[in-house]
């Protein structure tokens, strides 16, 4: 389940993960991001761990980046709303005990 928890993911100047060996930007956010988790995790935990520590997120859209500012100053990326409005809808309803 992915929780609607947003940060941002920076746009320029590419360089290299020396753990993940992944391209990574940085630079001044456009967007912030709605980052995936795993069932049970925590996003808020995730994200501060990423930001503290310098390890990259993946966003719903499937951007990776690390968290460096507050997501709170910038629009949601759609994609990232997009499917997070998709996955609510089709699991609203997954709770509900069958009407006879």
């Amino acid at each position: 389940m992915t929780t609607p928890l947003t940060t941002i993911q920076p746009d320029i100047a590419e360089r290299t993960d020396e753990r993940t060996e992944e391209d990574l930007r940085t630079g001044e956010p456009k967007v912030a991001h709605i980052v995936r988790t795993e069932p049970g995790e925590s996003a808020v935990a995730k994200v501060t761990e990423a930001r503290v520590y310098g390890y990259p997120v993946e966003a719903l859209c499937g951007e990776r980046f690390v968290p460096q500012r507050d997501p709170k100053q910038l629009p949601v990326c759609q994609v990232c709303k997009e499917i997070y409005d998709l996955y609510r809808a089709v699991n609203e309803n997954l709770h509900e005990t069958p009407r006879s």
